[in-house]
C-alpha cells in the first residue's frame, strides 16, 4: 500500500531553516547538517529540509510563487489563538493571514524563512 508521510521543503541555508523549525515547534531534528535536516513529529509525519543549491534533480533557485502549504491541525480554536501569539512573539515568522473563520475552519498562516507557507488550523466537523 502506498503512503505518503514525508514533505521535504527546499531551503536557502538549511542550519538556519532547521533552527527555525527547531524553535517553533519546540523538537530536535533528528538530522541536521549544512544540505539536509529532518524533524520527526510525535505522530510519524516527517518533515526535511533539503538546500535548493544541492538537491537533485537540481531546482530553480530564483524565488517562485508558493504553490501549497503544510497545514498543523489542533484540537480546539483557543490553541489556534494560543499558536499565534506565540509564534507571533517569539519566532522569526511573517503573518500572512491572521486568524479567521474560513469554510473548513478557524486558522492563520504563515511564511518560514524561504517562504513556504504553514497553515495552523482547528478543522470544524461537517454538519
Amino acid at each position: 500500500m502506498l503512503s505518503a508521510d514525508i514533505t521535504i521543503l527546499y531551503a536557502s541555508n538549511v542550519m538556519k531553516s532547521a533552527d527555525f523549525y527547531a524553535g517553533l515547534f519546540d523538537i530536535t531534528p533528528v538530522e541536521k547538517g549544512p544540505t539536509f535536516a529532518l524533524f520527526v513529529f510525535g505522530n510519524g509525519f516527517k518533515l526535511g529540509l533539503w538546500s535548493c543549491y544541492t538537491v537533485e534533480p537540481g531546482v530553480n533557485q530564483i524565488a517562485s510563487i508558493p504553490s501549497g502549504e503544510i497545514v498543523f491541525t489542533v484540537q480546539d480554536k483557543s490553541e489556534v489563538d494560543a499558536l499565534y501569539q506565540t509564534w507571533g512573539t517569539q519566532h522569526q515568522v511573517t503573518v500572512i493571514q491572521k486568524p479567521a473563520q474560513l469554510d473548513f475552519g478557524y486558522s492563520f498562516a504563515v511564511l518560514d524563512p524561504d517562504g513556504h507557507r504553514l497553515r495552523v488550523c482547528f478543522l470544524e466537523e461537517e454538519a
